[in-house]
């Protein structure tokens, strides 16, 4: 039976959080230092990489990564949508400035990897606190506030929300994230944002397939990142299996990606502006949801096992796969794990972004009716 669109968009938001927690542990390794400290691959929740050291181990104290903890992509992307919340409609940059900004810096929640209730600002990383610094304390134009930024996929991690706002409408999730994302970066990481959310609304349409939605997303990619996700479909495509795909993958992003083969020590032209390369996490999302055919183990373990920015790799496959298929292709084991570990209501997010999508399917079609007419009225003379 074909996935309504509650839930879809619950699958998404469930499958974007759980692959977040399933990659935090492990971020930053590589494939072979995971099987090195998990004598094998990762294939469920793990817990933090350096034990009960995590509050002082360099270099992730002082957060609790692993255990079912999600991290800043979730805390993001729930924040996006208590703004969708408020707006009840299409979002831009101003929206940034006017409500997603208020809610990183005056709004206390649980932060799962402080253990503690705290303001975002405290947990999210430098690139989104530039949103605040250019925003809050430099009253930049919302519009051009991401120039300057480190350009990673910072505004991509978090924009999951844009497509299923969209769900079945690519072009227009790619316009909004685009727009709303000019107050967070620019160049290939504002691409990359449109693009995910591009993605993600193709995922949402009935009959899609991983292959339509690579299909739609490189209809909208432009320069580096067209180039970065058309190099790993191709290699994709000849794989089934994520251990055989693992090397190849990389292999096939890394002419794109700038932070170069030590993701610890980034190149000197790492998170610069270019018309050249891109980020490396979405394009081996989409190669991973071509590996694994849409299965959510499969594609999320192989974005999880991939190392590097892995926790924002499968909260992205996460949210793909789970708009293709709806909540039922996310293990409820997981998601139940992670809800409770996170003391996250993980399905509340879900029922709100659904109501404002609606409304916002409903505003867009009155409008569409009223050009309609307008412009009946305008031609009636060729008649």
């Amino acid at each position: 039976m074909t996935p309504t669109l509650d839930d879809r968009i619950t699958g998404s938001l469930l499958g974007a959080a759980v692959g977040d927690a399933l990659g935090g542990p492990v971020e930053g390794y590589t494939p072979e230092q995971i099987v090195e400290r998990h004598g094998g691959r990762v294939t469920g929740i793990v817990g933090p990489w350096n034990g009960g050291d995590w509050r002082t181990a360099r270099p992730i104290a002082p957060y609790h990564k692993g255990d079912g903890h999600v991290t800043d992509d979730t805390l993001m992307t729930h924040a996006l949508i208590r703004v969708y919340e408020k707006v009840r409609g299409h979002l831009d940059a101003y929206a940034v400035a006017d409500h997603l900004v208020p809610e990183l810096i005056g709004s206390p929640v649980w932060i799962p990897e402080l253990e503690a209730e705290a303001l975002p600002l405290q947990r999210i990383f430098l690139a989104e606190k530039w949103i605040v610094t250019r925003l809050h304390y430099g009253h930049v134009d919302p519009r051009e506030a991401g120039n300057g930024n480190v350009v990673n996929c910072g505004a991509a991690m978090y924009v999951a929300p844009v497509g299923l706002v969209n769900a079945a409408h690519p072009a227009a999730a790619y316009a909004e994230a685009v727009d709303l994302t000019g107050a967070h970066q620019s160049s290939y990481g504002r691409e990359a944002a449109g693009v995910f959310a591009a993605a993600v609304a193709a995922a949402c349409a009935p009959g899609a397939t991983p292959a339509s939605v690579v299909e739609a997303a490189l209809s909208l990619a432009k320069d580096g990142t067209h180039a970065a996700i058309e190099a790993v479909a191709e290699v994709a495509s000849r794989h089934t299996d994520f251990e055989s795909a693992l090397g190849p993958l990389r292999r096939a992003v890394a002419p794109f990606d700038t932070v170069g083969p030590d993701y610890r020590a980034p190149s000197l032209g790492a998170r610069r502006p270019s018309r050249l390369h891109a980020i490396e996490e979405l394009p081996i999302a989409l190669g991973m949801l071509l590996v694994g055919g849409g299965d959510y183990r499969r594609t999320v373990l192989g974005a999880v096992n991939y190392g590097r920015d892995c926790d924002s790799i499968a909260t992205m496959a996460g949210a793909i796969v789970g708009a293709l298929h709806g909540e039922a292709a996310v293990p409820s084991a997981w998601a139940k794990q992670v809800a409770e570990a996170s003391r996250l209501d993980l399905h509340a997010p879900a029922r709100a972004l659904t109501a404002v999508a609606r409304e916002v399917f409903a505003a867009d079609t009155a409008a569409r009716r009223s050009h309609e007419s307008a412009f009946a009225t305008l031609t009636s003379a060729d008649r």
